[in-house]
């Protein structure tokens, strides 16, 4: 059906034939659809096809309602926000009405008193996916009222008796009545607001400033939460937990490639006139391994995780601090190297809980990690045998200058006087610029010295390698 020729009335949709679903109806024929035709169900989530997925396919095909546990940075709410995907492009609503009516089986009063009066001929309109979804954050001080609903005094001022149901402002979770309402952080919920949310899920009644009103709504209920939170402190009433169907525990990225993959996909891109950027694959790795590497250290809290958005925001940063020199040195590409790395201590510190003994600096932790993942990085690449006539050349009094704000060139100049290096360039894919050859250097010289090959000095802002 196009726009001009939808139906306009509730007689005119009756002829059509048209079948009004309820909403587990509807999302479990549209996920069928969307599995037989092998349509992706969430574009943009990565390392889930084979864990997450599939239980959310089994919740809805069930039509259960679902629960996201996990720790911050985890794509809860981007899945919830996703499933507005299997509703129909379009649905008939009755005109007017405050909670999304369906024109053959209305709840409201309003709608209810409409269809007696009129019948066929109420006009209806038809109401787009994107709006039949609602969320909230939860908070110790939301209500009742912001939820669910409350009297409106405004009404009841006109003449209505106070327990008139037209006298009630509708909240939230009515007005998403055919849609899919998504509450983040559920256990920050009050309990007596759980209890109102039971109802809504269960009973399909409210009750409003001490009279109860029926209102079968017909809502896809979604959560979210902290294993913390949901599973040891007890902050969710049992009833609720219940009632909840499935509870699909979501996890951060399983490997390097998946880090890199959402690392590359969700940062921000800017485009710089005259600057070309490449960002070799070392250096990417670099920052993912860091990110997993805080995941499993013991100076770090895991309660709260250590989100995919550090390594975004580290990346961005990484990527900024090479533009930044190259802008100033007048350089036309640039490549992020090693001494860009200190840029991620601003992204990365505020994102991480220290959970260490002692008065030990954030500073110390996030270099301590970025020397790790350097090694672990440089070791996957090289064994150290192939640096023998490299690490011959620094015994023999050879010693190389590297630094922030030194040009591009001055390492390609370099390179000619530093026998070894060249092979290893190659192996990094590192010949496609003066600024991937210099990015290339500084890895090398790095791993070596992480692997105590070669010593290291800093001077007046910059570091010299060499081996005595």
């Amino acid at each position: 059906m196009t726009i001009t020729t939808r139906p306009r009335t509730i007689g005119e949709l009756r002829e059509s034939g048209y079948r009004v679903l309820s909403i587990k109806e509807e999302m479990r024929k549209n996920l069928i659809q969307k599995i037989r035709r092998g349509e992706e169900l969430f574009p943009g989530i990565i390392g889930y096809e084979d864990t997450v997925i599939p239980q959310i396919e089994n919740a809805i095909l069930s039509g259960q309602d679902i629960i996201f546990l996990g720790e911050r940075g985890q794509a809860k709410t981007r899945m919830a926000r996703s499933l507005v995907n299997l509703l129909d492009e379009f649905v008939p609503v009755i005109a007017g009405c405050e909670i999304n009516d369906s024109p053959f089986e209305p709840v409201c009063k309003a709608c209810c008193d409409k269809v007696e009066e009129l019948g066929d001929r109420v006009e209806i309109v038809w109401l787009a996916r994107d709006r039949r979804y609602g969320e909230k954050l939860a908070t110790p001080d939301i209500t009742i009222s912001d939820l669910i609903g409350e009297v409106d005094p405004v009404r009841v001022a006109e003449g209505r008796y106070l327990s008139d149901e037209l006298t009630i402002h509708y909240g939230m979770i009515p007005r998403t009545n055919r849609g899919i309402f998504c509450i983040n952080e559920l256990p920050d919920l009050a309990e007596r607001i759980q209890v109102g949310l039971l109802n809504i899920m269960e009973e399909r009644d409210v009750q409003i400033r001490g009279y109860k009103i029926r209102l079968p709504l017909d809502v896809y209920i979604v959560a979210s939460a902290n294993p913390e939170d949901y599973t040891n402190r007890g902050r969710i009433i049992t009833p609720l937990k219940d009632r909840i169907g499935s509870q699909v525990r979501t996890h951060y990225p399983l490997t390097i490639e998946h880090e890199i993959q959402i690392m590359e996909s969700e940062s921000t891109h800017f485009i710089t006139e005259g600057l070309e950027s490449t960002c070799p694959q070392f250096m990417k790795e670099i920052i993912a391994e860091f990110t997993q590497l805080a995941r499993r250290s013991n100076d770090i809290s895991q309660r709260s995780g250590v989100s995919v958005r550090v390594s975004i925001s580290n990346f961005e940063n990484v990527v900024s601090n090479a533009s930044r020199r190259a802008l100033r040195l007048k350089e036309r590409s640039l490549a992020p190297r090693m001494s860009d790395l200190s840029a991620i201590i601003a992204s990365t510190s505020g994102k991480i809980e220290l959970d260490a003994v002692g008065d030990i600096k954030e500073d110390r932790i996030i270099q301590k990690l970025l020397n790790a993942a350097t090694l672990s990085v440089f070791n996957d690449y090289f064994e150290q045998r192939e640096f023998d006539q490299l690490v011959a050349g620094f015994e023999r009094g050879l010693n190389v200058q590297v630094g922030d704000d030194m040009p591009c060139m001055d390492y390609v100049n370099q390179l000619a006087k530093v026998g070894g290096l060249s092979k290893a360039i190659d192996k990094l894919n590192g010949r496609g610029s003066p600024a991937t050859v210099a990015s290339s250097v500084e890895f090398i010289l790095e791993g070596l010295h992480l692997n105590r090959r070669l010593n290291k000095d800093e001077l007046n802002g910059k570091f010299r390698y060499r081996r005595s």
